[in-house]
This record gives structure tokens, sequence and C-alpha cells, in this order.
């Protein structure tokens, strides 16, 4: 049986998909995802809200 984490899963959904870029603020309970981002090809934006992710997200939805 192969066994992996949610992190893990959703790293590999993230790739799957075709996500190339993602925003957010790490820090507690959301570490362990931030951990597998960083193995990936996947890059991160740090923001200092969420307000400045949804932003971003909402750009590039907009320009893809």
């Amino acid at each position: 049986m192969v066994t992996a984490t949610g992190s893990q899963i959703i790293v590999k959904l993230l790739e799957q998909m075709g996500i190339s870029m993602v925003a957010g603020i790490p820090g507690g309970s959301i570490l362990p995802l931030y951990d597998e981002l960083a193995k990936s090809s996947i890059t991160h934006v740090l923001v200092r809200q969420e307000q400045a992710a949804g932003f971003i997200a909402q750009g590039l939805a907009r320009s893809t």
C-alpha cells in the first residue's frame, strides 16, 4: 500500500493541474504543505496579509 501525506497529495494535484505559483502566509498547521512546496516546481509568493494573496490570485486568473 502506498502512503502519502495530505500535503504530498495536494502538491501533486496542483502540479498535475498546471499550477506554477501560489501565494500565502506560512505558519502553524500549514507548514507541512510549505515543506512539500519547497520540494516541488511550484513557486511560492510570501504575502503579509490574506487579501494580498487574493489579489495575486485574481490577477493571475485574469491574465491567463
